[in-house]
């Protein structure tokens, strides 16, 4: 009998693209589709004007060599899709004896409902369920449209996404640079500017690597003026942080002492026409040159200036807390250790990168159809093996999250490396992988840090640009309530339940908790202590004590108060955090800006102020500090209440992040 199936093909244009391909056989597979063939062999390259149309006929995008596989997408997408209109679709007999068959006006069904992901291997001759068309588009996470935004952004891709120089600065280079290309640009933009560089003789054309950075520094100034001039007698926050190039070298300056740095703002303020008087706020990361109580350049600006308050970049705090731990437990630091050993070995290639992504795949179509796993619009996301970066803790979960999930597809990649691998020092480096990952060992420890996810949460609060103050120590003190109940035995319980479950799941041996402890490295030593003694008090709540240690230290500091009298300015559900004493303590946190007749008049003013705010319906649904500033200009009730504004200009200047730096 002869089938019709419908089979996914990617469009920018439409948001429901199908094809109609013949089948002749009695199945629902389309066996004229190549199978993927599992090699360690590199493809060869093919000739894309002679790829198939058909999308039954063509081959999987991995079974593709690595550098033809973008061109070759943007071919099919270029193409557009394959949607026969006029064919005479044959009928299938569904049910009792009705018979159904394609309907082409199904090419154009474009809807936003929920619904699990199908149209990806098998096809679809379901004509009495059209409904799947709707929940297979999903909404604007499911695969389906997030693979339809990854091809339209293939066909808009940009030549200056990176910020670095061209090598070919030639008139025939595809890329010339960042400086020459926007050149280029202009001279298409701007008649004034191509009249210009038509008539100037070739040796006068102004686009010598000198004159280009000359031109460069001269818009810096630019802008940098007109930044001074918004400025003006106000004051402002000082955010200082160091970049890296591609090498891992520090580009804030040749050295990072503190009187270096303090030379250089001064150097810095000099220069600009500003004063240390100006500063309101400093924000740094946690380096001890930079934020030393004693030494460091906080303090030496605050000895100069005492409302330039210094508040921990609430961006980097998590992570040192999280490589606090890791430094003074170091069961956990050996841990991540070989997790970055992984990384190198399983990511050493596009190929076995590949190799990773089509296990964990297998693995995942095995597991929806036996039942194990559900489907749905964001279920079954792709994941991958991300390397942890230096200041962000999520990063770090992420990794962990992927480990966990794709163990099985991570096992049999390090198993082909060490069989079939060419590098002698990988393979050794898998055979070791292979035998610290299934002990009982780095299960405990992948889900002791995992069980840390609830931290994940503030660590995303903590680095919005946008974060609202009092709602980040809201999230802190949450966070560490939450971290309390992990340290009761129902928490211990939780924590061993997953790891036995992770060991039975991957037959990694399980230890018994009652079996006497014995050091890996010195197994003769007796110990004194049972295996459930060093794994849950040693171990799990050695860990969660150093966390409420470190919570405390860092998030606890001095400034946490002014932090907390900040938080009685926000608007948000009608302004029901405003306190009267906490803002006049706030004020007096600023000597400098309200003196004593001030502070009684602000008494005065804050009554008046909450009054006709809430009793002003423009300003009822507002919830951020700054949308309360700059509502209170547009309405001029700035100019009414100048204490009140001072106020929120202050908090609005105290840096709460120096990831905008970075």
């Amino acid at each position: 009998m002869e089938k019709y199936l419908i089979k996914k093909s990617a469009n920018a244009n439409t948001t429901t693209q199908v094809v109609v391909t013949s089948n002749s056989s009695s199945g629902s597979r389309n066996e004229s589709r190549p199978e993927a063939k599992h090699n360690s062999a590199v493809p060869e390259l093919v000739d894309l004007n002679k790829l198939p149309r058909d999308p039954a006929k063509r081959k999987r995008m991995a079974d593709y060599h690595p550098n033809q596989r973008d061109e070759i997408r943007r071919k099919y997408l270029i193409w557009g899709p394959n949607q026969p209109r006029k064919l005479e679709f044959p009928y299938r007999e569904i049910g009792k004896k009705k018979k159904r068959r394609f309907n082409p006006d199904w090419d154009d069904i474009k809807d936003n409902h929920h619904g699990h992901d199908a149209f990806v291997v098998e096809g679809f001759n379901s004509w009495n369920k059209t409904e799947r068309f709707v929940t297979h588009i999903g909404d604007r996470n499911s695969f389906h449209n997030r693979a339809l935004k990854d091809c339209e952004d293939l066909l808009k891709q940009v030549h200056q996404g990176q910020p670095f120089c061209g090598h070919d600065e030639s008139k025939d280079s595809d890329n010339k640079g960042n400086y020459l290309e926007l050149m280029d640009y202009t001279i298409k933009q701007n008649d004034v500017v191509a009249k210009a560089f038509k008539n100037a003789p070739n040796n006068n054309q102004m686009l010598s690597p000198t004159i280009q950075r000359d031109t460069t520094e001269c818009f810096a100034k630019e802008v940098l003026a007109y930044v001074m001039k918004e400025i003006g007698n106000d004051v402002f926050s000082l955010l200082v942080d160091e970049c890296r190039d591609v090498s891992d070298k520090e580009q804030m300056a040749v050295e990072t002492t503190t009187s270096y740095l303090k030379f250089c703002i001064d150097l810095l303020f000099s220069q600009l026409g500003l004063s240390l008087q100006q500063v309101r706020g400093q924000g740094y990361d946690g380096a001890s040159n930079m934020s030393g109580e004693f030494n460091g350049l906080q303090a030496k600006i605050m000895s100069e200036n005492k409302s330039a308050y210094y508040v921990h970049c609430f961006a980097h705090k998590l992570n040192l807390v999280v490589v606090a731990i890791a430094k003074k437990i170091f069961e956990v630091g050996d841990f991540f250790d070989m997790v970055s050993v992984l990384l190198n070995v399983v990511g050493a290639s596009c190929k076995r990168k590949d190799q990773l992504h089509e296990h964990h795949q297998e693995e995942v179509r095995k597991a929806i159809g036996c039942g194990e796993i559900a489907t749905g619009s964001g279920l079954n996301q792709e994941l991958s093996l991300q390397r942890p970066g230096d200041t962000r803790w999520n990063s770090h979960y992420k990794t962990l999250l992927g480990l966990s999930k794709m163990f099985s597809s991570v096992v049999k990649v390090l198993e082909y490396v060490e069989k079939d691998g060419t590098d002698t020092g990988k393979r050794r480096q898998s055979r070791g992988l292979l035998k610290y990952f299934q002990t009982f060992d780095s299960a405990f420890f992948l889900h002791m840090m995992m069980i840390l996810a609830l931290t994940n949460g503030l660590s995303k609060t903590l680095q919005r640009k946008n974060k609202d103050i009092a709602n980040a120590i809201s999230d802190v003190e949450s966070t560490k309530r939450e971290l309390e109940k992990l340290r009761t035995n129902e928490g211990w319980d939780s924590l061993m339940k997953k790891v036995c479950c992770f060991c039975e799941k991957h037959d990694i041996p399980v230890l018994n908790m009652e079996d006497a402890y014995v050091k890996p490295k010195k197994p003769r030593q007796k110990t004194g202590i049972n295996n459930e003694h060093y794994y849950c008090v040693d171990c799990f709540f050695a860990v969660l004590d150093l966390l409420g240690e470190e919570f405390n230290d860092i998030f606890n500091e001095v400034n946490s108060e002014l932090l907390l009298c900040m938080s009685a300015l926000s608007p948000s559900d009608l302004f029901c955090h405003f306190d009267k004493e906490k803002l006049l303590k706030l004020a007096k946190f600023y000597p400098g800006d309200f003196n004593h007749k001030d502070m009684v008049t602000l008494e005065h003013e804050l009554g008046l102020y909450i009054d006709n705010i809430l009793h002003d319906t423009r300003f009822s649904s507002l919830e951020r500090i700054s949308d309360l500033a700059k509502l209170m200009v547009d309405t001029r009730k700035h100019l009414s209440y100048p204490l009140v504004y001072r106020l929120l200009k202050l908090a609005l200047t105290l840096p709460v992040a120096t990831a905008t730096v970075e």
